[in-house]
């Protein structure tokens, strides 16, 4: 089934179930009011939501409407936790390789993730509203998971029970802030602003044989002013799976229902398949050319990503923004 959130209702929207080709939607009444309050029950809620899901398809539903993609908040407009993830290794590589700087041993094995912004989440067609143009505004196109409730020190088989959405993320990145406070020793702040999550979130059966091994294997296509930026492989070179990374989080706590884990920038070796974050272009180049080329984006700038099937159609909807000033 597949899961999206209405802007009405609340801080937290109204939780509403979409059709397999996104162009219908019911309101989830009597079952759920939000999708937090789904995922907090989810034994009892999600069998029901599936059956309302059936009906939706089939044609029977009553109440259904026509889905609009701009009447839609994020799928969580905020969430208790999310913690991003790099689990992409030939991202590390380039990016620490342009720099001079050695992967440590350790990457290879244990996973590397930070706790990152979870108070409010963009919607998918909400611009990208940032302070000032020149800190270097950066795109991450990413693969996201959501767990219910996942007990602390859960094994890897037993994190892969627990992730019951899967959907994408624009994480947005402010690039030339991340040096100066990743000197500081204490991680990401001001340099990681709101990001947005595609427009439904679904669950791991509706992926078909796209969904193995708590992986998504399917290309991430990406756009920058409706040209062709990248379709990294979101299968391919990714070093830990979701269960791997679900676990590593959980390893000294429990998770609590609607935490979201971030794969982290889509890449692979073959850089002929683009990229999904201008900071990756820009390392390609400076590997290549020895300077950087891609500019990072400016006002005005468009972004889409997406993620489709077999016969083109996209799966979680589109995440399509524009990059605007802050208003004063």
């Amino acid at each position: 089934m597949k899961l999206a959130t209405l802007k009405e209702g609340g801080r937290d929207g109204t939780l509403v179930v979409a059709s397999r080709d996104l162009t219908r939607a019911v309101r989830a009444s009597g079952i759920a009011a939000t999708l937090q309050a789904a995922l907090d029950d989810w034994s009892n809620t999600a069998p029901r939501l599936n059956a309302l899901s059936e009906d939706l398809n089939a044609g029977t539903a009553t109440g259904a409407f026509a889905l609009d993609m701009h009447a839609l908040a994020s799928p969580l407009p905020r969430a208790y936790e999310f913690v991003d993830g790099s689990a992409y290794l030939p991202h590390v590589e380039r990016v620490r390789r342009a720099r001079g700087a050695e992967v440590p041993a350790s990457f290879y094995t244990d996973p590397l993730m930070y706790q990152a912004t979870s108070a409010g989440f963009l919607a998918p067609r909400d611009p990208v509203v940032v302070p000032a143009e020149d800190v270097g505004i950066d795109l991450e196109a990413e693969v996201v998971v959501v767990t219910d409730d996942v007990p602390m020190a859960a094994t890897p088989a037993q994190a892969s029970a627990h992730i019951q959405l899967v959907g994408l993320i624009n994480d947005v990145s402010l690039r030339g802030l991340i040096p100066g406070e990743l000197a500081k020793g204490f991680g990401f702040l001001q340099s990681k602003p709101r990001s947005a999550l595609s427009p439904v979130l679904v669950t791991p059966d509706e992926l078909g044989e796209a969904w193995q091994g708590d992986k998504l294997h399917l290309p991430m296509r990406t756009w920058l002013n409706d040209a062709w930026f990248g379709e990294a492989e979101c299968g391919v070179d990714m070093q830990f799976s979701f269960a791997e990374l679900v676990a590593h989080v959980a390893r000294t706590r429990p998770l609590t229902a609607g935490t979201i884990i971030g794969s982290g920038t889509i890449a692979n070796q073959d850089t002929g398949k683009g990229a999904s974050c201008l900071a990756e272009q820009r390392t390609v180049e400076t590997l290549r050319d020895g300077q950087p080329s891609t500019p990072f984006l400016k006002f005005g700038d468009r972004l889409k990503i997406d993620i489709t099937d077999a016969d083109g159609r996209s799966i979680f909807g589109s995440i399509e923004q524009r990059v605007e000033p802050l208003a004063r």
